[in-house]
């Protein structure tokens, strides 16, 4: 059985990350770029954004609109501490009820 907090790192930032390198892409940004930004490798934002990867969580709205808000911040260059943007993104979806992310939702519409 996974702990909490591996269940984050397995499922939830991957879905977080595809979910904002799907935004920079886009909007026009290159996946190079996008690597860049996110501190990742090339081939992850190439997986991520051909959906091999950190597909497994459907976001709210309101979470949809803070990963769309801080994609749109990073492109302006005003994200002075991304890790924090993204635990406030991580923060959203461990609040929500109607997410399942952990392994007891095994087999249940995500």
């Amino acid at each position: 059985m996974k702990s909490p907090c591996e269940e984050i790192v397995w499922d939830v930032l991957p879905s977080i990350r595809a979910a904002i390198a799907e935004e920079l892409v886009k909007r026009g940004i290159s996946q190079k770029e996008v690597s860049k930004m996110l501190g990742i490798t090339p081939p992850a934002v190439s997986q991520y954004v051909s959906k091999k990867r950190g597909y497994n969580i459907e976001f709210r709205e309101d979470i949809r609109a803070a990963i769309e808000k801080l994609a749109d911040d990073l492109i302006q260059k005003r994200v002075d501490d991304l890790v924090e943007r993204i635990c406030g993104v991580c923060r959203m979806l461990q609040e929500d009820e109607t997410a399942c992310i952990s392994t007891k939702c095994r087999g249940k519409s995500r």
